[in-house]
């Protein structure tokens, strides 16, 4: 996102010096007695600024967008132990939440660009690599005898098996970049217009990989390495119709989001526009960095 380099204490020392090309000589003093101003002086102040500011509409939707991500993130993993049967076929309760990742990172995509929305995706890998830790140190903790949870209940919840991690945070991390990346060509190819074409081609094929490489992965791979005679890979046509229950499921979900995408970008969009002409016409308030 682009940012003014006029505004005083933003622009850094660059515009200074566009604008004080020779400084004025320093008054005679006694070197002795002379003290030099801290290089921290400038970065304190602006601090304080920053401290004190209101937080634009635009960092408010971004940071909204952002949790919204994280969070339906962090609840697909929580839920992804409990399946359900939908017209016949098998599916993890973690597909409900997981479409709405993509929606998010779209809208931040469309509103703030692809670096803006590759940031947030890096910070739920973090997020989920943090979670991942906690909730294994916390299974392997001893139980207290008088815990209204057992050790045994605990485990039947959150103790995955590594592959399952392991699968959901590469085929993640993998479908999200190809999500904004997909996004994005699609954006500029057709001129920033037919915003359905980019949002639905980016995602419909982004859930594809991201179904194909957790189910490949936490199914079939990690059963073949990980040497616990309990399981055992998926054969191909086990594998083929949890694939296409899962990605049909993810797929439905997805074309319903497409109206709420038109809506929400419109509206966010022309919300954040109606603060900037604001301040165009009436100046940035001080109190704002």
């Amino acid at each position: 996102m682009e940012h003014p380099g006029n505004e005083p204490g933003i622009s850094g020392f660059g515009d200074c010096e566009t604008s004080h090309p020779q400084p004025p000589p320093l008054p005679v003093s006694d070197p002795a007695t002379e003290t030099a101003e801290p290089d921290v002086t400038f970065r304190a102040h602006d601090l304080d600024r920053l401290r004190n500011a209101d937080p634009s509409r635009a960092e408010r939707v971004f940071t909204v967008l952002a949790g919204i991500f994280i969070g339906a993130l962090v609840i697909t993993n929580a839920i992804a132990s409990k399946f359900f049967v939908l017209f016949g076929q098998e599916l993890s309760c973690g597909i409900i939440a997981y479409p709405v990742t993509f929606l998010a990172t779209d809208l931040i995509s469309e509103i703030y660009g692809r670096k803006r929305a590759n940031t947030v995706v890096g910070a739920g890998f973090v997020v989920s690599v943090f979670i991942t830790i906690v909730v294994w140190i916390a299974n392997a903790a001893p139980t207290y005898a008088q815990s209204p949870v057992s050790g045994e209940a605990f485990n039947s919840v959150f103790g995955l098996l590594p592959g399952i991690v392991l699968g959901s945070m590469i085929a993640y991390l993998t479908s999200q970049f190809i999500d904004v990346q997909i996004f994005e060509f699609w954006r500029k190819l057709t001129g920033g217009k037919y915003m359905w074409i980019r949002n639905n081609g980016s995602t419909f094929f982004s859930q594809l990989v991201d179904t194909i490489m957790v189910v490949t992965i936490a199914l079939v791979i990690w059963p073949e390495v990980d040497g616990n005679p309990g399981t055992s890979p998926l054969g191909f046509e086990t594998w083929q119709g949890i694939v296409f229950g899962q990605y049909v499921f993810k797929i439905g979900i997805a074309a319903l989001d497409t109206p709420l995408f038109y809506v929400a970008t419109h509206y966010l969009t022309n919300w954040i526009q109606e603060e900037e002409a604001a301040l165009e016409a009436n100046g940035v308030p001080q109190s704002r960095p």
